[in-house]
């Protein structure tokens, strides 16, 4: 048994970086990044109003003003505001040259008959977006091993880099193990349970944008056993087992994977719950061999093979950590193996360990 810190650098210093693609930048929610992106032009590309108004110079303010033009979003000034000139403008169009402010439409009054109008506030504040205020040409926007977000595809459309290049995806299949498994659709018999974990294991994967593979259900033999994890070999990038790893005479998977040519890096963990659980990989595969019990495959998935699979697209994987206070007394018989507790958090802004009754 190896602690778990021995366990996770093994497994990163494990993975190959996975070869790149082109998608369409639609398509590349959730993808890594395989190059810098980098600002293809100013933005905004002109100094731009923030406000509907009246463009003038700031000197001119308590003047009446000469309205030259008015200047809607995507049209661009026709002149210069020279003295005792303004423009109409709306919010998101392009300032013309000699403004040096927009005051509101609701500071102003207006003549339409003589085309004039007067500003009637105090003060106004400038209300112009200068051209490159945001990004300016040339300036990294997104980095390669960046998880593409949604607004990440608005800033690709904004600068036109609609190919990104991305980290092409594993291919990952999920293997359920054990003679007592019936599949969820199924009435499980006298003896029986339904197949939870490989269903687990296909929704953790789909969280992180990948498509699992599902294989079936194997049973305890090796012929079985041997069948279908080296038809998953020879066809994925990586192979999740669930169940058959412990010490139990039907805990057949280590002794397959070393007969399928995987070397074993490990067996055993120490943490709690998950302590059964098994990594090694070969030419062809990655393997693990997760606990059969649910809540001991969801916690290996999380701290050990999540982190793993963003690795091989190069993305630096780091999950969220919240810093709250115990709403109650907790303590442990032993403090062997690292203990991964499930909590609940509370309205009150406290967590609350969930009743949990081992792994057996």
């Amino acid at each position: 048994m190896i602690p778990f810190e021995d366990a996770y650098r093994i497994v990163m210093d494990s993975a190959r970086t996975l070869l790149s693609e082109r998608v369409e930048f639609p398509r590349s929610i959730g993808r890594i990044l395989a190059q810098d992106l980098t600002a293809t032009m100013d933005m905004p590309p002109f100094d731009k109003s923030m406000v509907d108004g009246y463009a003038c110079r700031r000197e001119d303010l308590r003047e009446t003003l000469k309205i030259e033009e008015i200047i809607p979003a995507g049209q661009e000034p026709k002149r210069a505001i020279a003295k005792g000139e303004c423009a109409k403008i709306m919010t998101g169009a392009m300032v013309p040259e000699g403004a040096e402010c927009v005051f509101m439409v609701e500071h102003a009054e207006a003549s339409e008959e003589d085309e004039t109008v007067r500003f009637t506030g105090e003060k106004t504040n400038d209300n112009i977006v200068p051209r490159g205020q945001d990004v300016e040409k040339g300036d990294l926007l997104l980095s390669a091993g960046h998880r593409v977000g949604a607004h990440d595809v608005a800033l690709m459309a904004s600068m036109g880099h609609t190919r990104p290049q991305v980290y092409c995806q594993p291919s990952v299949a999920v293997i359920a193990t054990g003679d007592e498994l019936v599949e969820p659709e199924l009435i499980p018999g006298t003896s029986q349970i339904r197949n939870s974990n490989a269903y687990q294991l296909g929704a953790q994967l789909e969280t992180m944008g990948l498509s699992p593979h599902y294989e079936g259900i194997a049973r305890d033999n090796e012929d079985n056993l041997s069948i279908k994890i080296k038809n998953a070999i020879l066809n994925h990038d990586v192979v999740l087992i669930s169940g058959g790893v412990s010490m139990g005479d039907y805990d057949l998977v280590p002794g397959v994977l070393k007969k399928l040519n995987i070397d074993i890096k490990f067996d055993r963990v120490a943490i709690q719950p998950g302590k059964p659980a098994v990594f090694g990989f070969s030419d062809l595969a990655f393997c693990f061999g997760l606990p059969g019990n649910p809540v001991s495959s969801y916690v290996v998935f999380e701290i050990l093979v999540k982190p793993f699979l963003f690795k091989l697209m190069a993305h630096d994987y780091t999950p969220p950590v919240v810093m709250m206070p115990i709403g109650e007394k907790f303590s442990r018989k032993s403090g062997a193996r690292q203990a991964w507790i499930p909590v609940v958090l509370t309205k009150d802004g406290a967590v609350h360990h969930v009743e949990y009754h081992g792994s057996g």
